[in-house]
């Protein structure tokens, strides 16, 4: 079983290896995922803090990675 460490490097890794499409994409799918989080959390599943936090995390790497791309364009 991975650790978080290394699903977040694993994610930093894949990320930085990824076209500019892919990246959005990757986005968008962390998202979508971050907003049934919330639907579940509101419904009363506990367990779903950490993994919204986390994917939180996530989204907010995936976006640091866009702006360098994007900075790097221009």
């Amino acid at each position: 079983m991975k650790t978080r460490i290394q699903a977040v490097k694993e994610l930093k890794e894949q990320m930085r290896g990824a076209t500019l499409d892919e990246v959005r994409a990757k986005q968008r799918e962390l998202s979508d995922q971050l907003f049934r989080l919330r639907f579940q959390f509101a419904g009363g599943q506990s367990d779903t803090l950490r993994k919204i936090r986390e994917l939180r995390r996530d989204i907010a790497r995936v976006e640091t990675i866009l702006g360098e791309r994007e900075a790097g364009k221009a």
